[in-house]
């Protein structure tokens, strides 16, 4: 994942299938893709007979130039690999909700600080690399100041708790990790990411229904409609206030769109908690029948119980543009936004006049970026890092777009659909439906800023 902290991990190409020795458990070259990319991030070559530093330089630097093969290179030395040092610690498939998935296993290596070889990252390979005790980087982790994903997460909480050799069968059991029948994803503390199946826009097939808080807490955006998701959800709740004590106090609305308030009135009954939106979302819900029982308004600070004496501030931002009522929350802590549909993870946001209205998405766009968010937590698709960078992507990219409606009108174009094959080139033809609307969106800011008639 970009931007996160994780062990050096590859996946297996077929040129390494014959490189290690047959395991039953373990898929094909598996193992030798588990060495090559343990030397080509740090240097170690796992190899019998071993080889010296020194002599590792150029070949490294030919593996990851793309001059050699790994096989290649273990040809020339006279060498073969030498995976019993490799300790087999688990493995991990990526759930269902990720656009890409991975069956990923996991090993440790016991290497010596007093070896004649250490680590050394490569420029280029990685963005930086150290000896990190577990302790130290579980810490790190709590405090905000690292991203990383629930297998990470686990083997650091763990090897902190336990030690490597110790915690080897809870680091062989991910489901530890489960909270309920959901997987716990919580790449920073306080905000636990539940991905529900819901009627939503494609690519996404879900939507992210959040648990934000490390004591009290609220639940933002129950949006699914499936008694079966529901029920699932229902018990990570209460699985989650067993076993770490968190509390839902409220629900929490981003805005009133059916894949973000599928399960509300259901949560509220089971929970017995109120329901919180903006006022305008609040208004659009009530002619569907969901009762909204309090106010979210922009600049509200909403301080909730956290963890010892150390409280969890959030601040509240009214931020239409895709809804007029859309909010969305800053944890003022660590800078974490829960950003709705201001941002996809997957696929794209949507401004549909007339209830969206593109002057006002790329102002609170705008908004968002000043604020200097540091993750990102979107309503579809899977957690982004630099949030302030993405948000400004995204201003950039429809500015971008902008323009080329401006030069498609220039040049005599003035429907959405004669415009489409010209503006959206780059998009598949099933998207222009979409498309078209956002070329309206934008034909209104044009007007509104007097460079169309």
């Amino acid at each position: 994942m970009t931007g996160a902290e994780a062990p050096p991990a590859a996946g297996i190409p077929e040129s390494l299938r014959d490189l290690d020795e047959p395991t039953p458990d373990l898929p094909p070259g598996l193992v030798a893709a588990a060495l090559r990319e343990l030397f080509e991030e740090t240097g170690i070559l796992l190899s019998v007979p071993a080889v010296n530093a020194e002599e590792l330089q150029e070949p490294r630097r030919e593996l990851l130039a793309g001059e050699r093969s790994f096989a290649d290179i273990l040809k020339g030395l006279e060498v073969r690999l030498d995976a019993s040092h490799l300790v087999y610690a688990g493995r991990w498939v990526t759930p269902p909700f990720a656009p890409l998935r991975f069956d990923n296993r996991f090993f440790l290596l016991h290497w010596p600080v007093d070896a004649p070889a250490q680590p050394a990252v490569h420029e280029g390979e990685i963005e930086r690399g150290a000896w990190v005790d577990p302790r130290e980087a579980w810490e790190a982790w709590r405090r905000g100041d690292v991203l990383a994903a629930p297998p990470i997460l686990h083997i650091l909480e763990v090897t902190s708790q336990d030690g490597p050799l110790r915690g080897l069968d809870r680091l062989r059991d991910p489901g530890e990790t489960n909270l309920g029948p959901l997987r716990r994803v919580e790449m920073r503390p306080g905000v636990l990411m539940f991905p529900l199946l819901t009627h939503t826009i494609p690519p996404a097939a879900t939507t992210n229904t959040y648990l934000l808080g490390t004591r009290e807490t609220v639940l933002v955006d129950p949006g699914s409609t499936s008694d079966r998701e529901n029920e699932r959800l229902e018990a990570a709740l209460s699985a989650a206030r067993e076993r770490l004590g968190r509390r839902v106090t409220a629900i929490w609305l981003t805005h009133h769109h059916p894949d973000h308030v599928g399960g509300v009135e259901r949560l509220r009954a089971s929970l017995g908690v109120p329901v919180l939106a903006h006022p305008l979302t609040a208004e659009r819900l009530s002619t569907r029948g969901i009762r909204v029982d309090g106010e979210l308004r922009d600049g509200q600070r909403v301080t909730l119980a956290g963890e010892g004496e150390e409280p969890f501030p959030v601040l509240v931002l009214h931020t239409p543009g895709h809804a007029r009522g859309h909010v969305c929350f800053l944890e003022e802590t660590q800078r974490s936004l829960l950003a709705g549909d201001m941002v996809a993870g997957i696929g794209w946001i949507v401004v549909d006049p007339p209830e969206g209205d593109m002057d006002d998405y790329l102002g609170s766009l705008e908004k968002l970026a000043a604020l200097r968010p540091h993750t990102l937590f979107p309503g579809h698709g899977p957690v982004v890092k630099n949030a302030e960078a993405r948000l400004r992507e995204y201003i950039a990219h429809r500015l971008w777009r902008e323009e080329r409606i401006a030069e498609a009108w220039t040049e005599g174009l003035r429907s959405p659909e004669s415009m489409l094959p010209r503006v959206y080139d780059d998009a598949p033809q099933e998207a222009w439906p979409l498309a078209q609307r956002q070329i309206l969106a934008h034909l209104a800011r044009l007007r509104k800023q007097g460079r169309i008639g």
